[in-house]
Parts: C-alpha cells; structure tokens; sequence
C-alpha cells in the first residue's frame, strides 16, 4: 500500500492533467454538464477529510506549538503575498469582475496538494501538513477584509457571509472531525486501521476528481471568456515566480531550516483555486467570468508545479 501511495504521490501532475483533459472531453460531447456545480462541495469535503486524516492529530499540537515556523508561514501568506498581489493588481483589467476572481485566487493558500508536491520538493511537508487548519480558518477570516481594502465596500459586498459560514463548516469542521474520529478509530481498533490506511490512499485521486467535476461544470463557460483567461494567465506566471522567492526570504529571516523554509515556499507559491471556486460561484454574476478567472490560475498553478519540485531542492543546500 506504501509503493502505490507513493507511486500516486509521484505520478500526481500527470494524473490531474489527465482529469483535467477527461474533463474537457467530457464537457464537449456531454450537454448539460453545468449541472455538475453542485457535486464540487461534496467532492471537496472528501478531499479535504483525506487530506487531514494525513495529520496526526498530536502533531498538529505540535506544529502549533512551532511558532517559528508558524509566524513565517502567516506572516508570508497574509501579509507578504497580498503586497505583491496588490503590486500585481495594477497589471489586472480595471472590470471588477476580473479583479474579484484574481483576488479570490491569489490572496488564499493551498491547503490540499501543496503537501504533496512539498513532499516531492523535499520540503518539511508534515510540518505544512499540521498547519493546513491553520491556513483555511485564518483566509477565510481575512478574505473579506482584503476584498474591502483592495476592491472597496461595494465590491466586497458582493460576497456575502453565508457561502463562507457554509465553507467553514462543511469544509473545515465536519472534515476535521471527522478525520480525528477515524484517527481514534484506528488507534482502537484493526478495522479502522485498515480503513485509514486505505483513505490514505485517495489523497490525490480524490483531488483528481475535484479537478474533473470542476473543469467539466465550468467548461461550457469558459468559450465565451477565452480572452479573459488570455489577459490573466501573464499575473499569474509573475505571481508563480515571485512568490516562492518572498516565502523563501520570508523563512530564512526567521531562520528556518531548509526543509521547513522549502515548505513555506511551497506555501506561498500554491493557491486555494478549488476551495475558494464554490465562494466564488455565489457571487451574483459570476459566470462565466469567475470560475474562468479561477481555474486559469489552476492551469498555470500545475505547470509551475513541475518547475518548483525542480528547483526546491537546490534550495539551501549550501
């Protein structure tokens, strides 16, 4: 079970691709597939529950408990990056709708397949992983805020609370526990042993999915705002190189080891587009422009990818 979990792990990229191009074929011979929106919260639920039953739950005390690492992980991801997004903004087209949907997915965290590829960039991905919590509660709190002061009052009207009470719970909360019960489970009883083991399989396929049910809902959209994918892919290859290096100089000012400040690199570079999406959805008017907006930077964000597990390493080597 290790050799195929491994195996998933380092034949992830090609395997959401694939989901991905499944998709898109799916979408083009299929009418009708829009109405595949309301599986992406069920799909994202199970993602995340897999995700967090990777994290014993004693270490997420722990990585709690690693202020270091914690303050250069908050202070890169909610203060740092959203300087450079704001820097970044001025390349946005001033139609509020774009800028809404580059906000949304450039100033929130990946907290799914960022461990994984960390992992394969010999970063600290278990320290990442414990964190992960941390991450989705702190964007989703300052989100709005960050909307008001880029966007003003009337554009950050435009999100209302329900759809990130809606996400907390059911994607945060219920996930969390539900993963510390089967975590308890197991710790009791060879049954639940074997379940877990087996859950911690489903990691990236059930990422995979998300990416299928994501791309193929909004795929019938995105024809009609091609142009706009055009004009936002150039932020999000500049945001793809530039924010791995703050994170990095983040880390290392507070002396991070190596395989921990990778982590934060990771962190600061790979962005919550899959979480964030259903936020999105319910923004009156959002199609076809947010979730066009939003999984471009998915696209470019899985390309970066095999440019980061490169480069990582060589990081701190010396």
């Amino acid at each position: 079970m290790e050799r195929a979990r491994d195996l998933l792990d380092h034949r992830q990229i090609a395997i959401y691709f694939c989901a991905i191009i499944a998709a898109a074929a799916f979408a083009w011979f299929v009418p009708g597939t829009s109405r595949l929106e309301g599986f992406i919260n069920p799909a994202l639920a199970l993602m995340l529950y897999v995700t967090f039953l990777q994290v014993p739950m004693a270490q997420l005390r722990h990585a709690l408990g690693n202020m270091r690492f914690l303050s250069a992980l908050l202070i890169a991801n909610f203060v740092v990056i959203p300087a450079l997004v704001a820097a970044l903004l001025q390349m946005v087209p001033h139609d509020p709708m774009i800028r809404l949907g580059v906000l949304f997915v450039l100033l929130t965290p990946c907290i799914d397949y960022v461990v994984t590829f960390a992992h394969l960039g010999r970063a600290d991905a278990r320290l990442l992983l414990a964190a992960t919590p941390s991450l989705l509660i702190v964007q989703m709190l300052l989100l709005p805020a960050y909307l008001r002061l880029f966007l003003g009052a009337d554009a950050a009207g435009l999100v209302a609370p329900g759809p990130f009470i809606h996400a907390f719970v059911w994607l945060i909360a219920l996930p969390l526990i539900l993963a510390a019960l089967t975590q308890y489970w197991a710790g009791r009883r060879p049954l639940g042993t074997r379940i877990a083991n087996g859950l911690g399989l489903l990691p990236v396929p059930a990422t995979a999915l998300v990416l299928f049910i994501v791309i193929a809902a909004v795929m019938p959209q995105i024809g009609s705002a091609i142009d706009i994918a055009l004009r936002v892919i150039p932020i999000y290859v500049a945001f793809a190189l530039l924010a791995p290096a703050l994170g990095w100089c983040v880390a290392r000012r507070f002396n991070l080891q190596s395989p921990a400040a990778r982590a934060v690199a990771f962190s600061s570079g790979t962005r919550n587009s899959l979480v964030v999406l259903p936020l999105a959805l319910a923004v009156p008017g959002a199609m076809p422009i947010l979730p066009v907006v939003i999984v471009t930077q998915t696209l470019v964000e899985l390309v970066s990818q095999l440019f980061y597990v490169r480069v990582m390493p060589r990081l701190g080597r010396g």
